[in-house]
């Protein structure tokens, strides 16, 4: 299979590309940078918004892995990420469609969801939080993969393009298992002190904290189009606040994040398993990051969530990968979390 993947500069660009080249697919890989070269891969410098570049890249192809995207908000003006991202992928759709390709595999968000990077809070109405969840999008980003995701189901119904939206989280580099985690060493302390504390007093402390970022959130601070901004101006906060808005965003994160070697496992699966139809799936670690029991992270961080769909046993995630375990056999080999 001659596979054509968008973006493969990036940190699970390269790790898709090293294990289709490994497994003996032809890939042919195109991006904006110049001077790029994968070994045993093809290299075409080619912008996803250039139809008549991109068409011709797309010739001869059989699949598509769709990965370029302006990734967070703070990478351009509104307008210009919105271009992007849904120009981009309704372009790949349209050259897959004229080349008769039947699959594409395309990199969706955790933030579709709309709970992290959105100006106003998005409501939670259960954990762990599945694909069959509403989302609520208020920042550009976060709509854009909306967006994409209903390309996805558009081209499934008009050219019967069967393909994936995989809403990956944060993805992190495999050298990241030899370095200590600090984020990891930050909430269990935090959780360890919070524990002491009468519930009244645990749930005061979060309702102080969620009212804290929610107001940090509300200034837009990942629409600066500089991605040190929050952390400057979390670091310059004092020390109790600075805890807060850190645990906070870990809520909205969902304590989760992925291997790249599996975001390239999930891609693979993707692109030779039996389905049909256009489908979202979560993909991320089985596991919290955080060694913490999950239950015990829902009864601090979501003390206003008051349903679950099935019981949180262990450290199992809370952000739910049952739907891409039964539609691709999807199954994390390289967890970051305790068991």
């Amino acid at each position: 299979m001659q596979v054509l993947i968008t973006g493969g500069s990036g940190s699970v660009g390269r790790a898709v590309v090293e294990r289709l080249v490994k497994k003996g697919y032809t890939v042919r890989v195109i991006g904006r940078t110049p001077d790029v070269s994968f070994e045993g891969a093809e290299y075409r410098v080619c912008d996803v918004n250039d139809y008549p570049a991109l068409r011709e890249a797309v010739r001869g192809c059989q699949a598509i892995v769709h990965l370029a995207a302006i990734p967070n908000p703070s990478g351009g003006p509104p307008q210009e990420l919105f271009r992007v991202n849904c120009g981009g992928t309704f372009n790949v759709f349209q050259a897959a469609a004229e080349e008769g390709i039947q699959r594409v595999v395309q990199a969706s968000s955790i933030n579709a969801a709309g709970q992290f990077y959105g100006v106003k809070p998005a409501p939670l109405h259960y954990l762990p939080l599945d694909e069959e969840h509403p989302v609520f999008s208020t920042d550009a980003y976060s709509f854009s993969k909306n967006i994409i995701e209903e390309i996805g189901q558009y081209f499934w119904r008009r050219e019967g393009i069967s393909n994936l939206a995989l809403r990956l989280p944060w993805v992190a580099p495999a050298s990241l298992h030899d370095n200590p985690n600090p984020r990891r060493t930050l909430i269990t302390d935090l959780v360890e002190q919070l524990l002491k504390r009468p519930p009244e007093e645990r749930r005061a402390w979060f309702d102080q904290a969620w009212e804290k970022y929610n107001a940090f959130r509300a200034t837009r601070p990942y629409e600066k189009n500089n991605p040190a901004f929050v952390r400057d101006a979390m670091a310059a906060l004092p020390e109790e606040e600075r805890l807060m808005l850190l645990s906070m965003t870990n809520r909205v994160n969902f304590f989760t994040m992925l291997d790249e070697r599996d975001s390239a496992q999930a891609i693979e699966k993707g692109l030779t398993a039996q389905f049909e139809g256009s489908h979202a799936l979560f993909v991320n670690d089985k596991y919290n990051w955080s060694g913490i029991p999950s239950k015990t992270l829902a009864e601090l961080f979501y003390p206003d969530v008051q349903t679950f769909k099935k019981e949180l046993t262990g450290t199992e995630s809370l952000v739910s990968i049952d739907r891409a375990r039964q539609l691709i056999g999807f199954e994390p080999e390289f967890s970051f979390g305790i068991p």
